[in-house]
This record gives C-alpha cells, sequence and structure tokens, in this order.
C-alpha cells in the first residue's frame, strides 16, 4: 500500500510538472489591450491604458507599439507633451510606421504646429501612398503654410485614391479658391455638394464664392442655407447680409448683418455692410453710428481684414 501511494505522488508530481507555466502577457498582448481599451466608451479607460502603458514601456522600454499606444492614451487625455514624447520614441525605435508618423501628424495638426504636421504627414504618405486621409490632411497641411500649389496636388491624389471622400472636393475647391482659380474652386464646391448635400462647410463656401464672383442671387439662396446649418457661423451671416444688401433686400440685410454683429462683434466689416443697409432704409442717424464703429474697430485693428478677408478653411 505504501509502494502505490509513492507511486500515485511521483505520478502526479510528474503530471503536475508536465503542465506548462501559465501564460505571461507579452508587450504585444499589452499593446493589443491596451488599443482595444482606447476603442471602447468605458469612464476610466484613459487612466487603465495610461497605467498600464506606463507600466508595460518600463518592463519593456524598446517596444515601439507600446510606446505607440501609451502617447495615443496621452493625446486622448489631452496630454501633448506626453503624447508627443512616447510618438516620437516609437518612431526612433521604428522608423517606418505609417500609423505613427499619421497619428504624429494628428497630435500636430491639434497644436497648430502645421510645419512639423506636414513633415511628419509626407512621411506617412511615402510609407503608406495608398491612403487617402493622409494626402487631405497634408494638403491640408500645406494650405496651413501658404502651400497651395502642392496642396492641390495632395487633394488631387487623395480623390484619385477615394473619389467619394468627404471634403475632398470641399478642399481642393478651397486651394483653388487661394489661388484666385475661382471657377475651378466653384466646380469642385458642386461636386462636393452632389457627393454630401448637407455638408455645412461646402453649402457656405459655394455660397460665399458665388457671391464673390458676382453670382449674387444663387449665393443668397445658399447662404441662407449656411446660417440654418450653422446657426453659430458669423462669416455666414455676414455674407447673406451683403448679398442680401446687392439685391435690395433691406430688412433682410440688416436682420443677418444684427446676427453676424452678435455673433462677432469686434469685426468692422459687418458694422460697415449694416451702415449700408440703414442708410438704404433711410435710418440716417443709425447708420452714422455704425459707420462710426466700423472707422473705430478699424484703427484699434489695423492689421485685421475682419470678415470680409478672413476665412479658414475647416
Amino acid at each position: 500500500m505504501r509502494t502505490r501511494s509513492i507511486i500515485s505522488a511521483l505520478v502526479v508530481a510528474f503530471l503536475l510538472s508536465a503542465l506548462p507555466a501559465p501564460a505571461q502577457r507579452t508587450a504585444s498582448d499589452t499593446a493589443a489591450a491596451m488599443a482595444e481599451m482606447l476603442r471602447s466608451q468605458t469612464p476610466d479607460r484613459l487612466p487603465r491604458t495610461i497605467a498600464m502603458g506606463t507600466e508595460a514601456v518600463q518592463r519593456w522600454p524598446k517596444d515601439p507599439e507600446l510606446h505607440h499606444m501609451l502617447g495615443l492614451a496621452y493625446f486622448q487625455s489631452g496630454n501633448a507633451a506626453g503624447a508627443l514624447a512616447e510618438l516620437n520614441r516609437s518612431l526612433e525605435l521604428a522608423p517606418n510606421q505609417a500609423d505613427t508618423s499619421f497619428d504624429l501628424a494628428l497630435l500636430y495638426l491639434s497644436l497648430k504646429k502645421y510645419d512639423e504636421a506636414a513633415r511628419a504627414l509626407e512621411k506617412s504618405t511615402r510609407l503608406r501612398p495608398d491612403s487617402a486621409m493622409a494626402h487631405i490632411l497634408l494638403g491640408r497641411a500645406y494650405l496651413n503654410t501658404n502651400r497651395a500649389v502642392p496642396a492641390v496636388e495632395q487633394f488631387k491624389l487623395a480623390l484619385r485614391i477615394q473619389p467619394d471622400i468627404a471634403l475632398g472636393h470641399y478642399h481642393l475647391g478651397f486651394a483653388y479658391e487661394s489661388l484666385g482659380r475661382s471657377r475651378e474652386a466653384i466646380g469642385e464646391y458642386r461636386k462636393e455638394l452632389a457627393l454630401h448635400p448637407e455638408n455645412p462647410e461646402a453649402v457656405y463656401q459655394l455660397g460665399h464664392c458665388l457671391l464673390e464672383s458676382g453670382s449674387t442671387a444663387e449665393s443668397v439662396a445658399l447662404l441662407k442655407k449656411a446660417t440654418t446649418l450653422s446657426p453659430e457661423r458669423a462669416g455666414a451671416f455676414y455674407d447673406l447680409g451683403k448679398g442680401l444688401n446687392l439685391t435690395d433686400q433691406t430688412g433682410e440685410a440688416i436682420a443677418a448683418l444684427n446676427r453676424a454683429i452678435e455673433l462677432d462683434p469686434s469685426d468692422p466689416s459687418a458694422h460697415f455692410q449694416l451702415s449700408v443697409a440703414l442708410r438704404k432704409a433711410g435710418k440716417t442717424e443709425e447708420a452714422k453710428l455704425e459707420l462710426e464703429r466700423f472707422n473705430h474697430l478699424k484703427r484699434s485693428q489695423p492689421q485685421e481684414g475682419g470678415m470680409a478677408t478672413g476665412r479658414i478653411p475647416k
């Protein structure tokens, strides 16, 4: 009996020793878990992901994907400095990662560091030339650094890759408009609206471009729609008021321009247009007051062009 007990114990010991050790989480497993946590919508996902990532990069300091995921967690939490450090570290360890370069560019764009964003996107598009969105964002970075000609080429590339990409024709139109090529700009804005009829940016930009090109009646209809789609957009109400002034719809012009001033009281252009409308309506004293406000604002901000000139693509 004792011999049998000993043999049984040895068999059990052998069987236990033959079992593999419990699986240990690898760097790759941890990065995948962090990515899943970042995709989730749980309230504590960012603190948990950052805590996991911080521990992981200490354990595996040379794993580029862990630094990438930790950088994204910092980015989403609003810690730009931490995100920059981790994304750049990821690229030091693995320089030819298109996704990491793309995410670094998004961070630079959010910080309005457009030259740095352009460099990161140039690298990303070299590594992954079939990414339509990367070409769109590179074009945006070029536009924001006054490089409209290369921006046009990037938007064209994006549209060749994905003809229906949202805002592709819109951005190409804006680039054309920046170059003074209004007819081509109008054509691109129309293409954008054919694909996405309720796009507020395209509705507004087409209305603005038509107004500047002299197609006032069509522009007014579009600008009315733009103010409905974007009721807080001062520029849309300004352009609408200007168009209504040109078509002698004085009462509506006054209402639109008052709304533009309510949204942006520091802009001189709307005060000037309102003075024009009030004068047409026979309200001479009110017109004089608006003209005085226009002159005062112009003197206080001599370098500003107001809504008449200041437009930034969205």
